[in-house]
């Protein structure tokens, strides 16, 4: 599995705005709303499933990420947004700190073996520190695009 399988390019968000949990994830489901990843009727449906997630336990597992995930049979591919706060999201971080980067990750539900290769993935790159201060650093999609395929050819040349 790679970054291009499964991030959606035009659900890269270099610049969110919210500093709030919920208001970044709703930025990161419209995002996939947006470019016709989910149906806009399923929205609030991903949205609450999301929070509800969240509610079991956050997903800020500090050094500044968040990976919100669910997985959903209103979905057949995996689809992940990613979103950049300069400010920081307060996101009840393991560490207590702000999050900076935020994997939203959607799964289909009969795919579970999908879902775990897929956070396998996010966490193999967000455990290592220079992969998270140039993701923190990104400024327009097209940096957050080269840093995600420059971690798959790292991948492929293990």
């Amino acid at each position: 599995m790679r970054f291009r399988e499964i991030v959606v390019e035009t659900a890269i968000l270099p610049s969110l705005s919210a500093d709030k949990r919920d208001d970044a994830i709703a930025e990161l489901v419209d995002a996939l709303v947006e470019s016709k990843t989910i149906a806009k009727k399923d929205r609030d449906a991903f949205f609450k499933a999301v929070i509800a997630r969240e509610k079991k336990g956050s997903t800020g597992f500090g050094h500044g990420v968040a990976v919100p995930h669910v997985k959903s049979p209103k979905i057949e591919k995996l689809a992940v947004a990613v979103g950049i706060s300069d400010v920081g999201v307060e996101f009840n971080a393991l560490d207590r700190k702000p999050v900076h980067s935020i994997f939203l990750l959607l799964s289909p539900e009969h795919r579970p073996e999908d879902h775990l290769e897929a956070m396998e993935l996010i966490f193999g790159q967000l455990r290592h520190d220079r992969f998270r201060s140039f993701l923190r650093q990104a400024a327009t999609v097209e940096d957050v695009v080269r840093l995600l395929d420059e971690a798959d050819s790292n991948r492929a040349a293990r």
